[in-house]
């Protein structure tokens, strides 16, 4: 009896640290406006290769002096496996982990309510969106709707819409891993927030 109410506790525990966050899809340029008063964005971006002609990309900015974000940083992803081709079956990933630590909230979409993670679906590029995202201590994992497949040629497979969260900490460097049906999960150099 007490190893089973043991089980319940540490269920529920696990449960109570598992944290929706809230995705909302904006489009460009206007998503700019929240990070920059005249709604242009100088970027970084670093690339990490996935199965030889894919990669995860990671973009970092800081969001400008009269911004409604003004002095954080931006940290935005996006995985294209568009020139990944399958040979006996579509390789797919199907999420991304990131030790990202605390975000900022912010309202991405002009709803009046704050949001964690904005979707740019409309005025960029891709063609997959975002299932859910989900933190965990300081882990958020990113889950893909649909999982981000290869095709059967090169030009033929997806990339996901560039995703972002907002954090008052600068980049440095993190391994993201990505699960995935071809193997062991990846793992890939990325940016993401220098937290404590």
């Amino acid at each position: 009896m007490k190893s089973l109410l043991g089980i319940s506790l540490l269920l529920l525990a696990s449960a109570a640290v598992a944290q929706p966050l809230k995705i909302v899809t904006v489009s460009a340029p206007a998503i700019n406006c929240v990070f920059n008063p005249t709604c242009k964005v100088t970027v970084q971006d670093l690339s990490a290769p996935i199965w030889t002609n894919g990669f995860l990309q990671s973009r970092n900015y800081k969001a400008a002096a009269g911004a409604p974000a003004a002095g954080t940083y931006v940290d935005e992803y996006r995985i294209d496996l568009r020139n990944v081709v399958g040979v006996t079956f579509i390789p797919l990933i199907t999420s991304l982990k990131i030790n990202f630590g605390p975000n900022a909230r912010f309202d991405f979409n002009g709803d009046g309510a704050k949001d964690d993670v904005f979707v740019v679906t409309a005025g960029g590029i891709g063609n997959v969106g975002l299932l859910s995202a989900v933190r965990s201590g300081n882990d958020i994992t990113f889950t893909f709707k649909p999982p981000v497949a290869g095709g059967s040629a090169p030009g033929k497979g997806d990339s996901t819409f560039f995703f972002g969260l907002v954090s008052k900490y600068p980049r440095h460097n993190v391994m993201a891993v990505a699960a995935n049906n071809a193997g062991p999960p990846l793992v890939l150099n990325a940016w993401a927030p220098n937290h404590p």
